[in-house]
């Protein structure tokens, strides 16, 4: 897969899994709630593009 194209499929789960279903009060609260959100995305989603595995998981084989 291109880098720019998994780029964007990256952003665009960002929103639309975390950013637009929360109303951060604070910067803090952001960047708590994306920490966590990046940790899930890299080591627990599983990513169809990824044969069902995690990013985490590809990178650790590599």
């Amino acid at each position: 897969m291109h880098s720019k194209i998994f780029i964007e499929r990256f952003w665009r789960s960002v929103k639309y899994e975390e950013v637009y279903l929360n109303d951060y009060q604070e910067i803090r609260e952001a960047k708590d709630r994306l920490g966590r959100y990046f940790e899930f995305y890299n080591n627990e989603r599983l990513h169809q593009s990824l044969d069902y595995r995690t990013p985490g998981e590809m990178h650790r084989r590599h």
